[in-house]
């Protein structure tokens, strides 16, 4: 078995000696691209493959496979990142009225609707719409669904769904009074959000975040559960059993962003370089195993440490806001937070130890690295010196993982066959084979490399970085319970969570503080918690700022992107009866019940979202001598229906944005959303929608018992 697809350096082949073949790579391209693309070995002269490489870089060279999938791979991570997850290319349901006539037309069968004005902007031929109709009292009334068929001029054919009747055809015609066409038919509950997420999801917008293996494996431990992207991890791990640490080398976002750092400004700052030995040299491991002592203990530090989670946190607080702003306007940027701030210095801090060592942070420090490297001990490929070595060190001075001893053989759980050392090789020494391929091999400790049995990094090293790995990992967990979330107090205040979150231990033991949530989130409803009541524990975990903005009905995403299920994956007609909180009248500043001015905001935003949840009552009525309520006086005031109400918080939004912010009548909303015990529903599993209907049927069987008549036993012997 050989794995050889990296571009050798162009040498003329010895007289007697039978020339190196062609890798499958290499055949493949000669079959399609033109010969004046190749090189000729003989005469030394290089094509236009080995020219145009030659111009991008060495490394692109002498391992182009690697770096066109490294590259790849990063755009495809901006490509989830700022365009499948960027909600606001959703559109709502629209609607086309202006029809003045209707007709049926048979062989075949067909609607044809015709326009005063057409519009510019019409129906696309191939649309399923909805043919709308008032009825006697006025209301929206669905006649049928049809496909749009043919669209000339102001005209428009429309093709009936299902098989109809020509009876059937002739009265949607005659009865189609003030005749529209919608997206949707009336009534139905928007989806327009989730619609738009669903149809750009050509990969899952999680992807990277579910295939890093100490994602799943950490959430796992630390929530006790089975966590659904372990599987996805579990895949990952067994690719790199045929390419070791092959997640580093070719795919990992991360390490392609620092590659882009270290060559635009890491490279030309030479003054803190560091050696290759030293006690810094192992960190990855000692963060790994504190990285999972602590989740031993109910604390999850993926977020802080892990590969994945870093750089979509770092571009979520960096580009985030940047998007949001040049896309829909500076002022729906969110307030910048110190928990952002900080979040943002660890990011640069993981791009600045680039001014160290080039991948510094790969090399050293990632902890979902040291996954992979562990997992290079059941590696089935590896790199292989062959006796042809001559000892020139090209090899150790390309390797970008430090992967390469003293004596050019291979430190196995550092490599990730990215074969660079391959391409720059003038002997063309190094080959890719199957751990067990023993042909022709390099004599090992030649030069002495002078590395222990437990490597060159030492003992004391390993003592230390173990006591710091135990010390960390406990001491984490002991933090976190000295400032945390102090869930054993009822009174501590709870934030409210994202429709579908589970509890909110599991929560907090789940919760990888990516940020995927806040990115597809319409209008930065989800805004991360900072140094709050929560402490560290709650650290860039999500929450609802109803202050900000309001939970959109027509939306699920957060569940959709959540990569470890802290917030489960919702379908609409379940997120539209999770209850994320209740929303709480303060009547001593409400505006109709402090007798000031009627205002009935809450109520035509929660009618609205479709949710009908708060209702009127009427208060301050003036009597007169009599008692009888005097007409005219009063004020119509807002009472929740707890029993619908589902804490979306728009009533919050629009009492804010309005006698708050833009009208200054009120301090704080009036109306405000609170979560905690009674008045959130957060399930582990099982069904919302199953949960309102238990509820209901409660109610009904209480409110049968208060209407039984009384029995004769309690009723006096004289109406007996």
């Amino acid at each position: 078995m050989r794995l050889d697809w990296f571009l050798p350096v162009l040498r003329t082949p010895k007289a007697g000696r039978p020339a190196r073949p062609v890798s499958r790579i290499g055949r493949l391209a000669r079959r399609f691209l033109p010969a004046a693309c190749f090189s000729d070995p003989q005469s030394k002269r290089r094509g236009l493959l080995r020219r145009s490489l030659r111009r991008v870089g060495s490394s692109w060279l002498a391992s182009p496979v690697r770096r066109i999938s490294q590259t790849l791979c990063f755009l495809t991570f901006v490509w989830l990142f700022l365009y499948v997850c960027w909600p606001y290319s959703a559109q709502p349901a629209r609607n086309w009225s202006g029809f003045t006539s209707v007709r049926a037309e048979h062989e075949p069968d067909r609607l044809l609707i015709e326009w005063e004005f057409a519009p510019e902007q019409s129906p696309r031929p191939g649309a399923m719409l909805s043919l709308v109709s008032a009825d006697g009292r006025g209301t929206p009334t669905e006649r049928g669904r049809f496909e749009v068929d043919r669209i000339d001029g102001k005209e428009i054919t429309l093709k009936p769904a299902e098989q109809i009747s020509r009876v059937e055809l002739d009265e949607i015609a005659l009865t189609a009074a003030s005749p529209a066409l919608w997206e949707q038919p009336p009534g139905a509950w928007p989806v327009h959000y989730a619609d738009n997420l669903s149809s750009k999801e050509i990969l899952p917008a999680d992807f990277f975040l579910v295939i890093d293996p100490l994602v799943s494996l950490s959430t796992a431990i630390a929530s006790r559960s089975w966590v659904w992207s372990l599987a996805c991890g579990g895949i990952i791990l067994l690719v790199c059993v045929l390419i070791p640490r092959g997640f580093c080398g070719y795919i990992c976002p991360l390490g392609s962003l620092i590659d882009l750092f270290d060559w635009s400004i890491g490279s030309r700052v030479k003054r803190f370089r560091v050696g290759p030995d030293g006690w810094w040299v192992h960190i990855k491991y000692y963060l790994l195993a504190g990285t999972l002592i602590a989740a031993a203990g109910g604390v999850l530090l993926t977020g802080f440490v892990a590969a994945i989670p870093v750089i979509t946190r770092g571009l979520l607080f960096i580009l985030g806001p940047l998007q949001t702003g040049a896309g829909t306007g500076w002022h729906q940027m969110p307030p910048l937070t110190f928990g952002q701030i900080f979040s943002i210095a660890l990011f640069l801090l993981v791009l600045c130890l680039g001014f160290l060592r080039p991948r510094f942070w790969c090399k050293y420090v990632c902890p979902s690295g040291a996954v992979f490297s562990l997992g290079n001990l059941f590696r089935g490929s590896e790199r292989k010196v062959e006796s042809s070595c001559i000892n020139c060190n090209k090899c150790v001075e390309v390797c970008p993982f430090d992967a390469i001893k003293p004596d050019f053989t291979t430190r196995v759980t550092d490599c990730t066959l990215c074969q660079t050392c391959a391409g720059v090789c003038p002997t063309h020494a190094i080959k890719f084979v199957d751990r067990w391929d023993l042909v022709e091999l390099k004599v090992e400790n030649d030069p002495p490399t002078n590395e222990t049995a437990l490597g060159r990094r030492g003992f004391l090293a390993a003592g230390v970085g173990t006591t710091a790995a135990l010390t960390g990992g406990v001491g984490s967990a002991w933090l976190t319970s000295v400032w945390g979330a102090n869930l054993d107090d009822p009174n501590a205040p709870r934030p409210v969570r994202p429709p579908g979150s589970v509890p909110e231990q599991e929560f907090l033991q789940m919760c990888i503080r990516c940020g995927e949530c806040f990115k597809v989130c319409p209008s930065d409803v989800l805004q991360p918690q900072g140094f709050g009541p929560q402490g560290l524990e709650g650290l860039w975990t999500p929450q609802v700022t109803p202050d900000w903005a309001g939970c959109a009905s027509s939306c699920n995403a957060c569940g959709q992107v959540c990569p470890t299920g802290a917030i489960r994956a919702l379908p609409m007609e379940e997120k539209k009866v999770a209850r994320m909180g209740l929303a709480k009248v303060n009547e001593s500043t409400c505006l109709p019940f402090a007798g000031r001015e009627a205002c009935q905001l809450c109520v035509d935003e929660c009618n609205s979202a479709g949710y009908n949840a708060i209702e009127f009552t009427r208060v301050g009525t003036e009597v007169d001598e009599q008692g009888v309520p005097i007409e005219g006086t009063g004020y119509a005031a807002p009472v929740v229906l707890k029993d619908l109400c589902v804490g979306c918080g728009l009533c919050q939004t629009r009492c804010h944005g309005i006698n708050v912010a833009e009208k200054g009548l009120l301090e704080e909303s009036a109306i405000i959303i609170e979560a905690g015990e009674g008045r959130e529903d957060r399930l582990l599993n099982g069904s919302y929608v199953a949960l309102r209907k238990d509820e209901e049927r409660q109610r009904a069987a209480e409110q049968e018992k208060q209407n039984v008549e009384t029995p004769d036993s309690y009723l006096p012997d004289f109406l007996k």
